[in-house]
């Protein structure tokens, strides 16, 4: 059976849009058993040419404008980071995918009960969403998100995620270092420290909309010490090296005394 092999997987394309060149069937020599004594004889199997998936879906040009629906948003992304802080060029497979980019349009909103709650976010503004979310879109030159308004984490007017303005219910959390030691005092490799569930809040959204469309602020406070679920959320790295994670409040499950 032919090998599945990647054929030049994660090329970033001139508009900085991660890409796959496609997926190639290597060649490979099948023998033949014979049950009368023939000698086995190998066939040459012939090679898929690439085959191209594309990361996003591509609008005409004759399109020259997209109007979002309903509680959605178009994002123009922020381009891939090709270097480090230090100047160190990255290499394709080390470049991480955007959350980020700029609000170009929104939608009408939505309508919760007799009121209509309008987008909480405006054309112009910085915005920090969940990976993998929404539609990916190539328009007018430039890559695009299309994803609804829930997907949003927050607002950044910066670049360090320290300063993001969470939206809606979610929550910002500096992520507390993990143990170097044991209870026993043993030093811990960095392999064997095991993932904190444990930070400090540096900010709060709003809070959720109840059934007539107001807010309902949330239970938690800047400056208090938490506990939240494992592996909910998404994380970050602030420009000075400290974790960072964003995540709804419902993933918070304990406060904890502060020392």
């Amino acid at each position: 059976m032919a090998a599945l092999q990647p054929y030049g997987c994660g090329v970033v394309g001139a508009r900085g849009m991660p890409s796959f060149e496609g997926l190639r069937l290597a060649p490979s020599i099948t023998p033949l058993a014979s049950s009368v004594g023939i000698p086995m004889v190998g066939l040459k199997r012939r090679g898929f040419p690439g085959l191209v998936v594309k990361a996003a879906t591509v609008v005409a040009p004759k399109y020259t404008s997209i109007k979002p629906l309903g509680d959605r948003v178009l994002v123009k992304i922020k381009s891939l980071e090709e270097k480090t802080s230090g100047g160190i060029l990255l290499p394709t497979t080390a470049q991480s995918k955007p959350q980020g980019g700029e609000v170009v349009a929104v939608g009408e909103g939505r309508t919760i009960g007799p009121k209509q709650i309008d987008i909480s976010v405006q054309a112009g503004k910085q915005v920090v969403y969940m990976k993998y979310a929404g539609t990916e879109l190539e328009f007018n030159g430039s890559n695009h998100v299309l994803l609804k308004e829930n997907d949003i984490l927050g607002i950044l007017e910066t670049d360090d995620i320290k300063d993001l303005n969470p939206l809606n219910d979610r929550v910002l959390i500096k992520v507390a270092e993990a143990e170097e030691k044991t209870a026993g005092g043993l030093l811990l490799t960095e392999a064997a420290k095991e993932k904190p569930s444990v930070g400090t809040v540096i900010d709060v959204g709003p809070g959720p909309l109840d059934e007539v469309g107001n807010s309902k602020p949330l239970k938690i406070s800047p400056g208090s010490t938490i506990l939240y679920s494992k592996y909910s959320g998404s994380e970050f790295k602030s420009a000075d090296g400290a974790d960072y994670i964003v995540l709804r409040a419902s993933d918070v499950i304990a406060v904890l005394p502060s020392y």
